[in-house]
């Protein structure tokens, strides 16, 4: 027997005397205890010099199949047996060879077989302490029993291990462990439950892990605090793969729908084509004759672009028995595509458009916003900037469509050309030309719309001020945007170009004003202009339109002066408050514009409007892309003021120095209006105002508007009726005050909670975003979807440690029309949650309808904590979109398809 320490990797200068040591024939059965396992040991080898226990390294030279060095240590002994070619390690002990560490209280080392052999020992009171943990790479394995080894192979066997799989624990009672690193467990199971005893987990007969793939287990049950539910598969595959090599089937969800029945959900296969594209197709089908097909794929190439495209096409057929009979087919296309700000040109795509039948009969129940919108819009976008010189280009196609009116709306395409604004004389000392600057900008379109203009009569829409003796304007005709009639769609399409060349200047004016002068040309291209004549026979006005190339240019010119002015007061010392700012910044404009409905501009046309013989100056291009040139002169003086007040208050503070804090009493109150010396009458327009103030720092925003008329108001007596009109007189000269509020709004925006730290959904928002590209992500539709999901629901995103939180708003809007007639419209929204403890908490949104007075949508929520699950219960009581849903999931990511799930849909579209 040799027995030795090498303190700092030399030969020691004197080695121990060689002594016999009788070892157990099997080193299955390790030793208890050194001093009861080597009774024939003498006394005098346990009494070894302490610097001799200290360190200890071998580092022993290549040995038939040993590739590379190895080293081990032992905190109590090493004791060498050359008789059988073996080392024992004791207390504290590891090895290490190449890319594997064994650590354990007692190691066996068989040269002759490369094998090792691992175990723990039990102390005074029969506990085993020190049992093995093996490393090989990245994997590892905590070991209850022992453990053989064979370095020369890989291979191993094991008894009682548990094991990290990704997010996943693996443990079997008996584990033979393959080469290729693949393990096999005889009775075992997984789980993602990191507590001694777990919340829950599959157990199986059979489970083999392969390491980078897959785990796949033979028949498992489910269990739950140890007891087994009969939930439960055949066989089970949990995918242990890089997320961007994973492929494999999507199991579906299930639930009920008023309309179409029960269903199962989401059925399909997930397809990792390559590092680059992912794409899933999925299916349902519903009790009551539906089905559906669904295709998502995104793409990302790294440092170039990324996106995604998806489609879903759904089909339904009420049965025979049904009271209501439904049938529609609709789909829905989504594509989104996001390059890399690289080079000098850009391609961009956001497409979101469907068949109004989708919206209306598919529940979107986890994004119940889309259901409620009505209003969508899409945009493919190309933009180009020509390195060296002020220009630059961009192309897009746009979409716009509305759900309710089912009006869809085309740019088949918007071409900009853009030249940056240009400085002529900048070398010019006399200021107004030094920062002279001109631009140029041009614009072309195309528009598709099924927005049909009638061939015979026109539009009530163009005789303004007649509203009385037409009635109110008739909706548009609106033809179905389908394939059969796109060629009418192509013929009714609109086109026109547009030119504008603003020019502006800069300069200070007596020291104390600031003056901008600016003038601004637009010229407008048609291919076609509008003929009106009067239609004796039948009573009404006609158009034609005449083709030909058209100009219609026009101008106006403009001149503001502004300062600034600041006024303080101060309070007497010692009060809190020490000082009150007020900056007010007035704004002082002179615009004038000629007027283009002058015949001698040729863009008006007067012509007989009705068979009273009443003409009319009517625009030739009404209703045209860009519109025409402007009617009536103008020659106006405008005025804006803005203003802030602020308050400088003192802070109390521990220390000797005196601490203050700006406190913003009135963030804005703006004022504005003009008066046009032009006008025949009504020449002061409304007078505008707003003003925004935030209250109890901050956990308050008010915003208030209105607009006054400073108009008079009178009696007529019109076809034997009285109607209330205005009168071309001010209010204050015929005793009606200042005048009449016409309009006013005011919002009320606050949260509250006792914590300072509560984030809005706007800021969860931004720091979930800001944390997923940290980490690497690629932002997707799908990523994007899930994190405002988040934000806005407060059963995902809950700070347990505020026992609550709410956020509520009030919004009041008032009307008064000329006539008299007012409308006041008040809705008051709130959300919020409430914690019952640390792990429970009740989480709500809802609102009222004070002018109806009816709850608007409403959602109950419950979340509890459940460790390694996460249980939320939503509720939606009443209204269009009644359901409820119960999911209690692992918070594993690779097992979200692993979940406990009731939904129940009592939408119904009619």
């Amino acid at each position: 027997m040799l027995l030795y320490k090498d303190l700092l990797g030399q030969e020691p200068t004197r080695r121990p005397q060689e002594r016999e040591l009788i070892v157990p024939d099997s080193i299955g059965n390790p030793p208890a205890l050194p001093d009861t396992l080597l009774p024939s040991l003498p006394d005098s080898i346990l009494q070894i010099e302490p610097e001799l226990l200290e360190v200890d390294s071998a580092k022993i030279a290549q040995i038939g199949d040993i590739e590379t060095v190895i080293n081990y240590f032992a905190e109590d002994s090493i004791v060498s047996d050359f008789s059988q070619n073996k080392v024992f390690l004791y207390k504290e002990a590891w090895f290490e060879y190449g890319n594997i560490r064994l650590d354990a209280d007692y190691i066996v080392i068989d040269w002759e077989k490369s094998e090792l052999y691992a175990s723990g020992l039990a102390d005074t009171t029969g506990v085993i302490q020190g049992t093995p943990v093996f490393k090989e790479g990245a994997s590892i394995y905590e070991i209850r029993k022992d453990m053989r080894y064979n370095f020369k192979s890989s291979k191993a066997i094991i008894s009682d291990v548990v094991t990290q799989q990704d997010e996943g624990l693996l443990r079997g009672q008996t584990v033979k462990k393959g080469s290729d690193g693949s393990i096999y467990l005889n009775k075992g199971f997984y789980t993602t439950c990191d507590l001694l005893e777990p919340h829950w987990h599959i157990s199986s007969s059979k489970i083999k892990s392969i390491r980078g793939k897959q785990v796949v287990s033979g028949p498992f049950n489910l269990y739950f605090n140890g007891i087994p539910t009969p939930l439960g598969l055949p066989f089970g595959i949990i995918p242990d793969t890089p997320d961007e090599k994973v492929s494999g089937i999507l199991f579906p969800s299930y639930g009920q729908e008023q309309v179409r029945g029960f269903f199962l959900r989401d059925f399909g296969y997930y397809f990792a084509i390559n590092d680059y594209i992912h794409s899933k197709v999925t299916a349902e089908v519903f009790s009551l004759g539906g089905w559906g097909v669904k295709t998502a794929s995104v793409y990302n190439k790294r440092y170039r672009y990324r996106g995604g495209f998806n489609v879903d096409f759904q089909k339904f057929q009420s049965p025979e028995t049904a009271e209501t009979q439904i049938a529609y087919d609709a789909f829905w296309l989504r594509w989104n595509h996001t390059p890399e700000s690289r080079g000098n040109s850009r391609f961009s795509a956001s497409a979101n458009f469907g068949t109004k039948s989708y919206n209306d009969n598919v529940l979107q129940q986890a994004n119940f916003q889309q259901n409620l919108t009505s209003d969508f819009s899409s945009n493919i976008a190309y933009s180009k900037t020509f390195v060296g010189t002020p220009f630059s280009m961009s192309a897009n196609l746009r979409h716009s469509q509305n759900q309710v009116t089912d009006e869809v709306n085309l740019l088949l395409p918007d071409v900009a050309v853009n030249m940056n604004r240009q400085n002529p004389f900048r070398n010019i000392r006399f200021e107004p030309l030094k920062t002279l600057n001109i631009a140029w900008n041009f614009n072309a379109q195309n528009s598709i719309n099924n927005q049909i203009t009638p061939e015979f009569g026109v539009d009530p829409n163009l005789l303004r001020n007649d509203m009385e003796l037409f009635g109110q304007p008739n909706a548009p005709d609106i033809l179905p945007f389908t394939f059969a009639n796109m060629p009418q769609l192509l013929r009714e399409a609109d086109n026109g170009f547009r030119h504008t060349l603003p020019i502006s200047s800069n300069f200070t004016l007596f020291r104390f004003f600031t003056g901008t002068a600016s003038m601004n040309f637009t010229e407008l291209w048609y291919l076609e202009r509008i003929n009106y004549y009067y239609n004796p026979q039948e009573g009404r006005l006609d158009r034609i339109l005449e083709q030909g190339f058209n100009r219609v240019g026009f101008y106006n010119a403009s001149f503001d002066m502004a300062t600034n002015i600041y006024g303080f007061y101060t309070f007497r010392k010692g009060s809190k408050i020490e000082a009150i700012r007020h900056h007010m910044q007035p704004t002082f404009g002179f615009s004038s514009t000629p007027d283009f409905s002058d015949p001698r501009f040729g863009f008006y046309q007067e012509v007989q409007v009705d068979p009273t013989g009443r003409r009319q100056r009517l625009s030739r291009y009404q209703g045209f892309l860009y519109g025409g040139a402007p009617m009536g002169e103008s020659k106006a003086l405008s005025i804006n003021i803005r203003n802030v007040v602020e308050a400088k208050v003192r802070m109390e503070s521990d220390t000797a120095e005196v601490q203050t804090k700006k406190i913003p009493l009135l963030q804005t109150l703006n004022i504005a209006t003009n008066y046009n010396f032009a006008a025949d009458s009504f020449q002061l327009a409304p007078i505008n105002m707003n003003t925004r103030t935030s209250l109890f720092d901050n956990k308050i925003s008010v915003f208030v508007s209105a607009n006054l008329d400073p108009y008079a108001t009178g009696t007529y007596n019109i076809n034997g009726r009285e109607q209330i009109s205005r009168i071309n007189d001010f209010a204050f000269r015929r005793g009606q005050g200042l005048g009449t509020i016409r309009s006013a709004t005011m919002n009320l925006n606050g949260s509250l909670n006792p914590s300072r730290t509560e984030k809005s959904p706007g800021e969860v928002r931004d720091e979930l975003t800001n944390d997923f590209l940290n980490n690497g992500g690629q932002m997707t539709e799908f990523v994007q979807n899930e994190i405002d999901r988040i934000a806005n629901d407060p059963s995902q995103y809950i700070d347990w440690s505020i026992p609550w939180n709410m956020t509520f708003g009030y919004n009041l809007s008032y009307n008064r029309a000329p006539s008299g007639d007012a409308r006041i419209t008040q809705a008051v929204n709130m959300s919020g949650d409430i914690s019952l403890s640390d792990k429970w908490k009740i989480n709500f949104n809802s609102g009222f309808d004070v002018s109806a007075g009816t709850i608007t949508q409403t959602m109950i929520g419950i979340a509890r904590d459940l460790h390694c699950w996460q249980m939320n219960v939503n509720w939606v009581p009443f209204g269009r979109f009644t359901s409820y849903n119960i999911d209690i999931r692992v918070k594993s990511n690779i097992l979200r398809d692993l979940k406990v799930s009731r939904r129940r849909s009592f939408f119904d579209s009619f």
